[in-house]
């Protein structure tokens, strides 16, 4: 009898964890998928031209760190135009491609320029 409760027991304990995985449904390819990835993909290409070799000019470092941390927040807004459907998010989105495409050429303008002049300043 002692057997028979023992096989029993290990019989329910072998079943019971694997049923449910067995019966959980299986991630399928869709528009929230394709969202993830791309925006995991946008955000690991701006997160490696952050990384920029230091130099002894802390303005230009800033901006040419920026500039990639702009151009990610410019394709993800457009990600957002792409899959979103909130219209305040998408409207959010189109101010800051506007917005922050501006600033990227401002910044890269900058770097363009001979040395910044302490004392200066710029006007975003």
């Amino acid at each position: 009898m002692a057997v028979g409760a023992g096989v029993a027991v290990a019989m329910a304990l072998a079943l019971g964890p694997t049923q449910p995985k067995s019966l959980a449904p299986i991630p399928r390819p869709g528009p929230a998928n394709e969202f993830n990835r791309a925006l995991h993909t946008v955000m690991i290409q701006m997160d490696a031209g952050m990384c920029i070799t230091p130099s002894a000019d802390a303005d230009r470092d800033f901006a040419r760190a920026m500039i990639p941390h702009h151009q990610g927040a410019v394709e993800m807004a457009k990600l957002e135009l792409l899959h979103g459907n909130d219209p305040r998010l998408r409207r959010l989105a189109q101010g800051m491609i506007v917005e922050q495409s501006q600033e990227i050429a401002l910044m890269q303008s900058i770097i363009a320029s001979p040395a910044t002049v302490p004392g200066t300043s710029v006007n975003p």
